[in-house]
């Protein structure tokens, strides 16, 4: 399925897969809808410059869930377009009240800078703000989805926020990290909010879970290959044995990936 549209790329992973991508951002983050039988996912919702949903009736028209990898604006930019928003139980408050200690003034300054293509007339930086709702729902480590003929299983992965998840589809064999494993930029750990030693533990949790075919992160390239996990296994002995898990180490740069403290 081809679909062309002023904001959003849109990638067929599979059949019933697709990246929906926003290319034009400095921050090139992605979204993936995953449609079941009876239901689909949708596993982020972007930064919020347009309108997501545009492109995801166009490519299903079973009733949508949205799982949230973690409540950064960056990831729930068009979470009230839809009616069934789920994130992980530590993250409710944020996504109720707001971004912990993140000014709305950085904010507005990280959507307008370094965009590439023209955004939409209804995209205004300076008065920008982040979503702010109820969820539907609140996920646990552990817990399954059934979109029917597909299940998820949700990993509670903290350090780049207290309540980041990473989801799995027991399908496919694909985990989606969110910001806890991508490639080409640092994941980071370096905020108020962040917890190094949560980030490593959480990178030891995926590089452990069996059957992962491909790894598709919340940034830059679509699609990481299983064997990446074996150098996050190798990053987190390297980074035990040589004490550099707190705040202030700085950059660490491995084969395929890098971590910032």
């Amino acid at each position: 399925m081809v679909i062309q549209d002023s904001w959003f790329t849109v990638t067929q992973i599979d059949r019933k897969t697709f990246a929906i991508s926003e290319f034009g951002h400095w921050e090139k983050v992605h979204s993936y809808l995953l449609i079941g039988e009876k239901k689909a996912a949708l596993i982020d919702t972007g930064l919020g410059i347009d309108n997501i949903k545009r492109v995801t009736d166009q490519l299903t028209s079973l009733p949508i869930m949205v799982i949230t990898t973690h409540v950064h604006w960056d990831h729930i930019g068009s979470h009230g377009e839809y009616k069934e928003i789920f994130v992980h139980k530590d993250e409710e408050d944020w996504l109720v009240n707001g971004i912990k200690k993140l000014p709305i003034e950085q904010v507005r300054k990280d959507v307008g800078r370094d965009i590439t293509i023209p955004t939409p007339d209804s995209f205004n930086p300076e008065t920008y703000q982040p979503f702010q709702g109820v969820p539907t729902g609140l996920l646990n480590d552990g817990d399954e989805i059934a979109l029917g003929n597909r299940n998820l299983s949700i990993y509670h992965t903290p350090g780049h926020s207290p309540g980041h998840i990473s989801v799995y589809d027991q399908s496919t064999g694909y985990l989606f990290t969110g910001d806890l494993l991508y490639d080409e930029t640092p994941i980071y750990a370096f905020f108020p909010t962040t917890n190094p030693i949560d980030l490593v533990e959480s990178l030891e949790k995926i590089s452990n879970i069996p059957n992962v075919t491909m790894i598709y992160g919340g940034h830059n390239t679509i699609g990481l290959k299983p064997g990446i996990l074996d150098e996050v296994k190798d990053a987190v002995k390297t980074l035990r044995e040589k004490d550099l898990i707190h705040f202030g180490t700085g950059l660490h740069q491995f084969n395929g990936f890098s971590v910032k403290f």
